[in-house]
């Protein structure tokens, strides 16, 4: 994603625990895989976020997962409408990118 350096991009990443060795927050080495300076990251070991965004049961944890907000998107009483939303995260990046892209064009 070198065609978004300098951009007014911010990444929040959420942790939290969902499988069985999910025991307690991401190690050092975790964290080090997001090195974006622009990258907050949060542990989130009740999944308040998760059940903010729909979680109800074990089936319905959100994991794994990206949420694209176009500039000024603010948290109210629970997510805004993402421009674009899709995980597994590995597999969708490039959609996402692409997203990121149109929604600071204005697209």
């Amino acid at each position: 994603m070198a065609d978004l350096i300098g951009k007014p991009v911010r990444a929040l990443v959420v942790w939290e625990p969902v499988l069985p060795t999910d025991w307690g927050p991401p190690s050092t080495t975790a964290l080090k895989r997001i090195s974006d300076p622009r990258a907050v990251q949060f542990w989130d070991k009740d999944r308040l976020v998760s059940h903010r965004m729909g979680e109800h049961d074990g089936d319905s944890i959100v994991w794994d997962h990206i949420a694209v907000y176009g500039p000024g998107a603010t948290w109210v009483d629970g997510p805004p409408r993402p421009v674009y939303a899709d995980g597994p995260v590995v597999r969708v990046l490039e959609p996402a990118r692409t997203a990121i892209v149109k929604a600071l064009s204005g697209v």
